[in-house]
């Protein structure tokens, strides 16, 4: 695997980048940290002739417990005590993202926007090729549910779950200016493997913001996948609330991701739950009515049914974890 030749622009602030994507409109990526661009590169998916780098943005930069610059990397993230003491869930999926190694370049834009993944696609261009190409790179067919319209690629970041659960704003920079939206509002439940988000053209994430209610509650990531060192999410279920003891919830959210194309809150069944108190059969039956509404497909390593019944047993031990852990 080689990288073939491109041209790398280094703006030095976000006026001179977004200068920039006009400029080049629909032939460059934006290059964060590069743990799974440049990979992806290197096998040939969806080449773009200019690649801007983030690096130099200050704008991209700043790390408190109100804001996350999209540029910080996931291994200062790792090491600061203050935020893995007030957002512990944010902290285990922090934690659960690769290997050291990948945290250290990785960042918390690019892990939310993290190319949704399948095995007919996250290939070489000769295994590709030899198979027939797909609907997400250089094809006009999907390979996991035989058609032509819809890509079934899977959400593969384990930060979003996370932040989902801590209600998280993420702000946006574009043509048309910043605007600040909830995070699940950058999903496109409505798209799929390839429309995955709904940043409109030459648009960048800037930051998110962590709301002072988020800060305290009880929280755990859980994350399944093949190889615990390493891997990307065959599921990751995210869990935040706020209760005492065994006192009534008083607010409660769940996250999965890793199973469909963007990561899926399920805030009316959680609604449900307020003011009642979170016992086992409450979690078992909270997690069971979730894995019910969850479709993953055939296009990762462990089996579509294996992943859908793993659901409810990732929720109820998340909330276990949470409901016996203390608050921050």
């Amino acid at each position: 695997m080689h990288l073939d030749p491109f041209e790398l622009h280094r703006p030095t602030s976000l006026r001179d980048t977004l200068r920039l994507a006009g400029d080049l409109a629909g032939r460059f990526d934006y290059l964060a940290g590069g743990t799974d661009l440049l990979p992806n590169y290197k096998m040939h998916i969806n080449l773009r002739p200019h690649l801007i780098a983030l690096e130099g943005i200050p704008e991209l930069r700043g790390r408190s417990l109100e804001r996350l610059g999209a540029m910080e990397r996931l291994a200062d993230l790792e090491r600061d005590p203050a935020l893995r003491g007030a957002y512990p869930g944010l902290a285990d999926a922090i934690d659960e993202v690769a290997t050291p190694l990948v945290r250290a370049s990785g960042t918390v834009g690019g892990n939310l926007l993290v190319e949704t993944r399948c095995f007919f696609f996250n290939q070489s261009y000769f295994w590709r090729a030899s198979l027939g190409f797909c609907l997400k790179a250089d094809g006009d067919r999907c390979h996991v549910v035989p058609q032509k319209e819809r890509c079934y690629a899977t959400f593969s970041g384990d930060l979003a779950p996370a932040l989902l659960a801590l209600d998280a704003e993420v702000e946006v920079a574009g043509p048309a200016g910043l605007r600040r939206v909830p995070l699940g509002a950058l999903y496109d439940a409505e798209g799929d493997g390839i429309r995955r988000t709904r940043l409109a053209p030459g648009e960048l994430v800037v930051a998110v913001h962590l709301p002072a209610s988020a800060r305290g509650l009880r929280g755990r990531y859980k994350k399944l996948r093949v190889r615990p060192s390493y891997d990307f999410p065959e599921l990751g279920v995210a869990v935040a609330g706020r209760w005492e003891s065994a006192g009534p919830v008083e607010r409660l959210r769940v996250v999965v991701g890793g199973a469909e194309s963007y990561p899926r809150r399920f805030d009316d069944l959680t609604d449900a739950l307020v003011g009642a108190s979170l016992t086992d059969a409450r979690a078992r039956a909270l997690g069971e009515e979730i894995a019910k509404r969850v479709r993953p497909v055939h296009n990762t390593f462990l089996l579509p049914d294996y992943r859908r019944r793993m659901i409810s047993v990732y929720v109820r031990r998340a909330l276990a974890e949470a409901r016996e852990g203390r608050a921050a």
